[in-house]
């Protein structure tokens, strides 16, 4: 098991900032999701390539009213591409992956979320697919506050290459996202609508 990695203090107010803007945006959500965005975001993150060929790809499965993304890891397994999802293994600890491909089993997590059978191969990403609720053009972005996307981009990055694609809907593109210190800033930001490499 990872060890613990404990977040230095975020000062009040971007607290403050963040819980306001995530109630915002659940709301709107709500209100403008698309059932049919998954599919246009395949065609944007396919966009994104060249990606290293057999490179492991994480994503996450959508609780409604998220983005789809199950038809992104359709194509990258499509293309040669392991794929995996998320479990939770304790708190504050990085997220731990195992390989799962659209249509194979699942079992209820933690807050009822699915991931992969007991047994599925244990898996590290270079590509995650990372969920958001706001994201800025800087690479922040603001998810559910667990910190645990923070934790896990911590973590592989200390251990090699990865890169975060920030997937969402466009209008949950804000000016600029409030963040601290220890929040990791994604690599590239895809909708339904457009996908961009960041600098």
């Amino acid at each position: 098991m990872p060890p613990a990695v404990v977040a230095p203090p975020t000062p009040p107010e971007i607290d403050e900032a963040k819980r306001r803007l995530r109630a915002e945006m659940i709301e709107r959500r709500k209100r403008l999701a698309d059932a049919d965005a998954g599919l246009k975001l395949a065609k944007t993150v396919a966009g994104l390539g060249p990606f290293r060929s057999g490179a492991a790809v994480s994503g996450f499965y959508p609780m409604a009213p998220e983005i789809d993304v199950l038809p992104v890891l359709s194509w990258f397994a499509e293309r040669g591409h392991p794929t995996a999802l998320p479990v939770v293994i304790g708190r504050r600890l990085p997220l731990a992956f195992r390989a799962w491909a659209p249509g194979e089993p699942l079992q209820r997590g933690v807050l009822g979320i699915p991931f992969p059978a007991a047994g599925a191969a244990d898996l590290v990403p270079e590509i995650l697919l990372v969920p958001l609720l706001a994201f800025d053009r800087r690479g922040h972005r603001l998810g559910y506050g667990g910190g645990y996307y923070d934790r896990t981009l911590a973590d592989l990055r200390a251990k090699g290459p990865v890169f975060a694609i920030g997937v969402g809907y466009a209008f949950q593109e804000m000016d600029q996202v409030p963040s601290a210190s220890f929040d990791q800033r994604v690599d590239a930001i895809a909708t339904e609508s457009s996908a961009e490499r960041l600098a």
